[in-house]
């Protein structure tokens, strides 16, 4: 059986998304996204400092599990939020015998366009 990595279409590379689960501070920020949450608040409620939070949240992106969006805020800057977007990862071994990921995208967790626009009087 050959050491191959593969994925999904829609999965991305089998590589990105066994490294992030791999650290630990990945997955602590995934266990507390559990709504969209601004970079200071993941890195309060995983008790990270916020330049760690920073680069995880960078690299769950990139691996694409976690997904970014901007909220608009009235009279102020953009403030951007992160959430998780999926339910499941499973890995497997295509026809090939090369090792693929699957990754469940949930409907529950995705933000709409209408949560990503807050307004503050």
């Amino acid at each position: 059986m050959p050491l191959e990595f593969s994925s999904t279409d829609d999965a991305p590379p089998f590589r990105d998304v066994i490294t992030v689960l791999d650290d630990e501070d990945c997955r602590t920020i995934i266990s507390v996204l559990d709504e969209p949450m601004t970079v200071p608040e993941i890195a309060e409620a995983a008790d990270l400092p916020l330049s760690s939070t920073y680069r995880k949240l960078d690299r769950l992106t990139e691996a694409r599990l976690a997904t970014e969006t901007t909220g608009v805020r009235r009279g102020r800057h953009h403030k951007s939020r992160y959430v998780v977007d999926f339910d499941r990862i499973s890995v497997g071994l295509d026809d090939e015998l090369e090792f693929r990921v699957d990754i469940d995208r949930s409907t529950h967790h995705s933000l709409g366009l209408w949560s990503n626009v807050t307004q503050e009087f």
